[in-house]
């Protein structure tokens, strides 16, 4: 294959994948709303799900302000989504936990996830989603390392 032919699919497979994330964020932001809260609110509702939640590491990863983790950290606890306790090991830290609310926001949010597995996901044959992860996890691994994120 000519290098200009391939330089033009490399072209189109970009185009293809950001058309994919687009998407992809869109549909996110869909259920979200669905659910009655943001993106960001559901993503800190997933972290926070984990036991070892750090809204510092959480911002650092995410590219967010710490005060804007802050901020949505008090949206979630004024909408009794998440709690709030004193550290057990370190009074000066706080450890963060889902309350009931949280729990059922994010079980509603799973199923919707499964739904959408089911109706999108699982219409590709084995083949293809073992070829897809893998040709994913090769390219994220390869951008990784050419944006210096490793």
């Amino acid at each position: 294959m000519a290098r200009k032919q391939k330089r033009a699919l490399a072209y189109e497979a970009i185009r293809v994948l950001q058309e994919l994330a687009d998407v992809f964020e869109k549909r996110r932001e869909q259920l979200a709303t669905e659910a009655g809260i943001t993106d960001l609110q559901w993503r800190v509702l997933e972290q926070v799900a984990q036991e070892d939640f750090m809204p510092s590491l959480f911002a650092k990863s995410r590219a967010q302000s710490p005060a804007g983790v802050s901020r949505t950290l008090r949206q979630l606890l004024e909408r009794d989504l998440v709690k709030v306790s004193i550290g057990r090991g370190d009074a000066r830290q706080r450890e963060y936990a889902l309350t009931a609310a949280g729990r059922t926001v994010l079980e509603k949010l799973r199923l919707h996830r499964e739904e959408a597995i089911e109706s999108v996901w699982l219409k590709l044959s084995e083949e293809e989603l073992a070829s897809f992860g893998a040709i994913g996890a090769g390219l994220a691994v390869r951008l990784r390392g050419y944006a210096g994120l490793e």
